[in-house]
């Protein structure tokens, strides 16, 4: 377990990744990033003596979809349901935060196509954030 440091965006934040151990002071991702930026599943990172993240020093070639749903939407738990089924149908591996965040792995050569296309009206209808993250 390493830490990826957040307090650029709130004092003190941090987020707690899964990894595996190569190295003293190198880890292999093994989880999907909800929070930290150029981070991705299978990344290799190098830390610190307090276990933050220093650097990447090698790309996967998978990238992150990350979706936030607007908690006082109407339909969140609608939006929800729909993004869950989307996830399993696609087979990706996938993990919720909070029934909030949603962390999709796109491994190298998967098309988002499917995603976007779902998103994208859901977004213009002010019911969630999403981004890809490489």
């Amino acid at each position: 377990m390493i830490h990826s440091d957040l307090s650029g965006r709130q004092h003190g934040w941090r987020e707690q990744l899964w990894t595996r151990r190569l190295t003293e002071d190198t880890f292999e991702v093994a989880c999907l990033p909800f929070f930290s930026y150029g981070i991705c599943y299978r990344d290799v990172v190098t830390v610190d003596s307090n276990h933050l993240v220093t650097g990447v020093v090698r790309k996967s070639g998978h990238r992150t979809l990350r979706v936030a749903l607007v908690l006082e939407h109407m339909d969140r738990d609608q939006v929800h349901e729909l993004l869950h089924g989307k996830a399993v149908d696609t087979g990706l591996p996938h993990e919720w935060l909070q029934g909030t965040y949603l962390a999709v792995d796109l491994p190298p050569g998967t098309d988002e196509a499917p995603f976007v296309e779902a998103l994208e009206p859901l977004a213009q209808a002010g019911a969630l954030y999403w981004e890809i993250d490489s």
